[in-house]
């Protein structure tokens, strides 16, 4: 790349970033001097905590500072983002976060504990993955078009769990809820593990996760796939069919999740965060483990970041205007 190049994609990336004037990019600071910190909303094993660990591991190779990764789960990452007025922002606590944390939570609450454009600043994508609609082994539901019709003919008996309200898998799901007209019974959870154990043992009738996630349960028979909520069929499961194909509504449920700083990180350790983090997402070693772990890699601009969060604020609205999502 050309000088005047460079420079020309350096000025972008800082007015995405809402910087300061251009001048001060090529001020390299010495970064980091200590520890990292990553921040997952999320449990152990679930899909942003993987990327994350495969992130950390190249960071702390690249940077020869540990970088840790901290998981907070709970109340769909507003647990883990209250602590953003408390860091010292100097970008060296980071933090994942997806479509609850950036585009729902402040549809459902007025009164969250962060504000994701005053207190959080964008760095890049990290992925994108695919939902499968998921019920216990011995579940009656045989295909989407069943457990659809059961809701049709008693709203609000059939239940799914989510990892709580305003989480991919709460909007995911009353997405597909409403593409079919139909109402069912919302029971949130905490943690991944007690959700996936109640969907095994019957006592919620289905859920909807990455594949990844659920890969040894379905092994076993604990759970069983009904279909993919995507326009194709997963490559490593060519048997599972689409949600279509299963007679349900022709809808996508693609969850993402993002890497983000705290609001005034000094602008080139901004510019130094989004170019380390985009290089380790293409590396041999980071693409390898979220390639085996299903996963699409997005890696962004600060702007696409922004863009991805306003086409979900559009998306997921008329969910809450209709009392699908409700507020807290």
């Amino acid at each position: 790349m050309t000088p005047a190049l460079d420079f020309r994609r350096r000025a972008i990336l800082f007015a995405a970033l809402g910087a300061v004037p251009i001048a001060r990019a090529w001020a390299r600071a010495p970064f980091p001097e200590r520890p990292v910190r990553i921040v997952v909303p999320y449990s152990v094993g679930v899909g942003p905590d993987v990327v994350a660990r495969s992130l950390a591991d190249h960071l702390s190779r690249q940077w020869g500072q540990p970088v840790v990764v901290d998981n907070k789960p709970g109340a769909s990452g507003i647990v883990a983002f209250a602590e953003v007025r408390r860091v010292t922002p100097d970008g060296h606590t980071l933090f994942v976060a997806d479509t609850a944390t950036l585009a729902v939570n402040p549809l459902l609450n007025a009164a969250l504990p962060y504000d994701p454009i005053r207190d959080l600043v964008p760095l890049s994508m990290l992925f994108r993955a695919t939902f499968v609609i998921l019920v216990g082994g011995p579940s009656r539901f045989r295909s989407a078009r069943e457990l659809l019709d059961a809701a049709r003919q008693a709203p609000e008996r059939v239940s799914y769990g989510s990892l709580g309200n305003g989480h991919a898998t709460h909007v995911a799901i009353e997405s597909m809820a409403r593409a079919a007209d139909v109402r069912m019974l919302h029971v949130p959870f905490k943690e991944a593990g007690a959700l996936l154990s109640a969907v095994a043992a019957g006592e919620v009738d289905f859920t909807t996760f990455g594949m990844n996630t659920v890969a040894g349960l379905v092994a076993t028979g604990k759970l069983r796939p009904l279909a993919v909520a995507a326009r194709t069929r997963l490559a490593g499961y060519p048997t599972l069919p689409t949600l279509s194909e299963s007679g349900g509504p022709n809808v996508e449920m693609r969850p993402w999740a993002a890497m983000v700083a705290v609001a005034g990180t000094p602008a080139p350790i901004l510019l130094q965060l989004h170019d380390d983090i985009v290089s380790a997402l293409t590396s041999a070693d980071v693409r390898a483990r979220i390639d085996a772990a299903g996963f699409e890699m997005t890696p962004s601009t600060p702007q696409g970041l922004r863009e991805r969060v306003d086409a979900d604020i559009a998306l997921y609205l008329p969910l809450v205007r209709e009392g699908r999502v409700a507020a807290l």
